[in-house]
This record gives structure tokens, C-alpha cells and sequence, in this order.
């Protein structure tokens, strides 16, 4: 398979009695500059340009987009959440959080240039005493969602 056509994707991970996470991540290599797919992922009120998996996103405060940035997002079946950027690299990496009543989702971005290339990492992650039940509910819908922002993303940059 030509790596910059590729999309490896991990395993839905469930968690055992004594665990609480429930994880997935997809990686998607990108022939565009690493400078120019980060600068489209972290526009992300244009996410629904490029990706189904979201319906609106609305930054909560003007400025750059950082650490403690907030988004509203809105997508298909799912209710409307606030997402807080809580960690963030420029040009390389960025993860935001959503809360709700016992569970704890994080969303991880990850760029990194390869072989004249790109290669961007989404990474979901669940936590908290409902993740397992959430992760049974869901797991197939949020598997599809990140897939969908990955390949949306290759799309749009290689467009």
C-alpha cells in the first residue's frame, strides 16, 4: 500500500472489570506540508467543511487557538458538547476534553512530517465510571466519527 495513501487504524480497545477507558486511534498519512494540515485542523469551526462527523463547531472566545480554547460542537445523533483544548504544542499536537456526568472523553491530534509527508494521529479516549457502558452504547458511532475526520481531512488537504 503507497504510505501516503494509507490509513492504519488500532483497535477499539474495551475495558476489563478493573479498568474505566475505553480508547481508539486512527493514524492517516497526508501528502500536503505539515504546516498546512495543521493549519486546517486547527481552524475547527471549518471542521464541517471537510468532515460529516460534525454539524456546527463554534469557538467560544475570540483569539488563537490554544490551551484553554473552547469549542460548542454539534454532530449527527449525538448531544451538543463544550470541548476545552487542554493541551496544545503549536504546529504538532493538541488535545481537547469533554465532560459529562461520569465519563471523560479526550480527543487527540497529533502531526508529525514522514517521508515528505504527513502523518496525523486521532486518537478518542474515554474515561470515568460510564465510560464501559458509553463505550458498549457508542463505540461503533465514535469509531466512525474519527475515521470519518480522518479521511475528511486527507481529502480536503490533498484537494
Amino acid at each position: 500500500m503507497n504510505p501516503r495513501c494509507s490509513f492504519r487504524r488500532g483497535p477499539l480497545r474495551l475495558p476489563s472489570a478493573q479498568e474505566d477507558l475505553v480508547q481508539y486511534e486512527i493514524d492517516v498519512d497526508i501528502d500536503a506540508a505539515p504546516e498546512a494540515v495543521w493549519a486546517v485542523l486547527t481552524d475547527v469551526e471549518r471542521w464541517p467543511t471537510w468532515t460529516e462527523s460534525m454539524t456546527k463547531v463554534e469557538r467560544l472566545a475570540d483569539g488563537e487557538f490554544g490551551t484553554g480554547s473552547m469549542a460548542r460542537i454539534s454532530q449527527p445523533r449525538l448531544p451538543t458538547t463544550v470541548w476545552t483544548v487542554n493541551e496544545y504544542e503549536p504546529g504538532t499536537y493538541f488535545s481537547w476534553t469533554a465532560k459529562g456526568p461520569g465519563i471523560t472523553t479526550v480527543g487527540g491530534h497529533q502531526v508529525t512530517a514522514v517521508n515528505g509527508a504527513t502523518r496525523v494521529r486521532f486518537s478518542l479516549r474515554q474515561t470515568g465510571a460510564l465510560a464501559p457502558i458509553m463505550g458498549l452504547l457508542l463505540s461503533r458511532r465514535s469509531r466512525r466519527y474519527v475515521d470519518m475526520e480522518a479521511h475528511g481531512l486527507k481529502r480536503h488537504c490533498e484537494s
